[in-house]
């Protein structure tokens, strides 16, 4: 199978279903971010953090995965099962952040993003995922979009949040806290 098809050469590209739309179409920049984050789940995922944060990221990646087939997809027109997302995806997202909020100091602070490379990277990782939620709000607004959509994307910005405040403890490396001058 080759990989390029010279379909969309011409700006166009197909959605899941046939219908072909121009590669700025508001779809496909949902999509495409949340394949951004992805990458940038990945690249987190393969620093040297503890196991069961690089498990649950790799479970994080196929939810990802799973909203960005959901998206590319037509609603009016696409035949193909995609999974779905469930309750239970973002009650892990809010598990683990109660968890690592139990061993992390009260948040008294706006926190800067730094503090080390995979701290950054978490950063990163969560801006990318504020955009690709506000995107697909907007994607909501003018077509079908599953709200668990939505909603795994603002838990997971949070989760992202506070996974770069538990790894920049684990390091021992002090938060970037922002301390405005009046």
């Amino acid at each position: 199978m080759k990989i390029y098809t010279k379909t969309g050469d011409k700006g166009l590209t197909s959605l899941i279903g046939g219908t072909r739309v121009p590669k700025f179409h508001l779809r496909i920049e949902c999509y495409g971010t949340v394949d951004e984050l992805n990458s940038y789940v990945g690249l987190i995922m393969c620093q040297d953090i503890d196991a069961h944060h690089q498990r649950l990221l790799k479970e994080i990646q196929d939810r990802l995965f799973t909203i960005g087939a959901s998206l590319a997809a037509d609603p009016e027109k696409s035949r193909m099962k995609i999974p779905d997302l469930h309750d239970t995806d973002i009650a892990l997202l809010e598990a683990e952040m109660d968890g690592m909020n139990l061993v992390l100091p009260e948040l008294k602070h706006f926190v800067l993003p730094g503090g080390n490379t995979v701290v950054s990277y978490c950063h990163i990782a969560r801006c990318i995922c504020r955009r690709a939620e506000r995107l697909t709000v907007h994607l909501a607004s003018e077509s079908f979009v599953d709200e668990k959509m939505t909603i795994y994307l603002n838990r997971l910005s949070d989760y992202l949040f506070v996974l770069a405040r538990k790894l920049n403890s684990d390091a021992k490396t002090p938060e970037n806290i922002w301390i405005p001058r009046l």
